[in-house]
């Protein structure tokens, strides 16, 4: 039984900003696991590594540098589109539409973000397949944030510029506890999903 935060808490919120992997839409419907799997068979291509040593691999890159992506950036100098572009090439039908979802969404006064260290097109597809997109004033990807993956701080700081969030208006869901620290010392409230 999923308990939900008191109204209550909110009353301030002017600003919704939403993680899109496996807190838009739920860990089981089989999204994020095709984008890791392609993130292992990324990195066993571009060192020629059995499947096994990739995927090690890809799990340390992603615990020592916050994503696979900047792992990869920092100690083999890949180019981000082409990893962005083949490890999001998935398969988006898992996905089902979510009216109550949309209808929540929408009904929340203010101004309505994805926040993502995903790129623009898999965070638009994602939406879109969940009948979502259009109750977004804007997706906040990897590319804006510079390739700096949450959590780091000068990411969040330059998503609250570019929006004009102040911290105490705002409120951030998110599925990882490790990337809700800054958004909370920075003065948003914070949910873990």
């Amino acid at each position: 039984m999923t308990t939900l935060p008191d109204p209550a808490r909110f009353a301030h919120v002017t600003d919704w900003v939403f993680d899109l992997d496996n807190t838009l839409y739920p860990h089981h419907s089989n999204l994020f696991s095709q984008i890791d799997v392609k993130m292992t068979a990324y990195v066993g291509e571009l060192l020629a590594l059995p499947r096994d040593d990739a995927r090690k691999l890809q799990k340390e890159l992603y615990r020592e540098y916050g994503t696979t992506l900047n792992g990869l950036m920092t100690r083999h100098g890949i180019d981000p589109d082409d990893f962005l572009e083949k490890v999001h090439d998935i398969d988006y039908s898992w996905l089902v539409p979510d009216p109550v979802l949309g209808t929540a969404i929408r009904q929340l006064p203010g101004r309505k973000f994805i926040f993502t260290n995903g790129d623009r097109r898999h965070a638009e597809r994602t939406a879109r397949q969940l009948g979502i997109l259009d109750h977004f004033d804007d997706i906040f990807d990897i590319v804006a944030a510079g390739l700096n993956p949450k959590p780091a701080r000068q990411t969040y700081e330059k998503f609250a510029e570019l929006h004009a969030v102040t911290g105490h208006n705002a409120v951030m869901f998110e599925d990882l506890a490790r990337n809700l620290s800054v958004p909370k010392s920075l003065g948003m409230t914070t949910v873990l999903i």
